[in-house]
């Protein structure tokens, strides 16, 4: 009985175990500074030797800077994640600046890494996710300056300026890579092309529809 008991816990703790693994594992140190400088392929980024570590490594500076935002969308996203922060290798978070036109948007998109939590620093915005099949229900409301939306990881989700000025918002989301999957791009603009039939009939449309979307992007 004592053997199944110890048996048991292990392997809870084993599923605990893979489950913490399966998302970003806690520093087993003070600090694991990314080293671009690495070939190694290992599952995030090398560290550097502590030796070499400098303050820069923890800064980063431009979140001040509105984006352009004169593109199809309407929105520019400035991004800070261990690409921009080498120190944010190991710890699991990041954080995003979204500039937003008149109007414009930030399409629809998933992170498949991370859960975002995203505040309005300035003007309004409409955001909403969708749930996973088969409800697909539409989770969406207006927020406003100091507002505070969360989108849950890996669902669909978008947000767009519905004021008549700009808008600002800052978002943090709870990995040091995030990913970023835009629906639009790819879907239609996948490299190489998806087969026209296989869309037009995911979609339910004429194949003329299909190749006239794949054009735009």
């Amino acid at each position: 009985m004592a053997n199944h008991i110890i048996i048991s816990l292990s392997l809870v703790a084993l599923s605990f175990g893979l489950l913490a693994f399966a998302f970003e594992p806690s520093p087993l140190q003070d600090f694991c500074v990314a080293d671009s400088t690495s070939s190694a392929r290992v599952n995030g980024l090398v560290c550097k030797h502590p030796a070499s570590v400098v303050a820069d490594d923890f800064s980063f500076s431009g979140l001040h800077v509105p984006g352009n935002t004169s593109n199809p969308n309407g929105s520019r996203v400035t991004p800070v994640t261990v690409t921009q922060l080498p120190g944010l290798n190991s710890l699991g978070i990041s954080m995003v600046r979204v500039d937003y036109a008149p109007w414009g948007i930030n399409p629809p998109h998933t992170h498949p890494r991370a859960t975002e939590i995203l505040t309005v620093i300035e003007g309004s915005l409409q955001v909403g996710f969708v749930t996973s099949n088969p409800d697909n229900n539409l989770i969406t409301r207006t927020i406003k300056k100091g507002d505070v939306f969360v989108f849950p990881m890996g669902l669909v989700h978008f947000q767009r300026n519905v004021g008549t000025r700009n808008a600002v918002a800052f978002a943090a989301l709870s990995s040091q890579n995030p990913g970023v999957i835009t629906i639009a791009n790819t879907v239609f603009g996948s490299n190489p092309s998806v087969n026209g039939d296989i869309l037009a009939k995911a979609f339910q449309v004429d194949k003329s529809v299909v190749d006239q979307l794949q054009t735009k992007f």
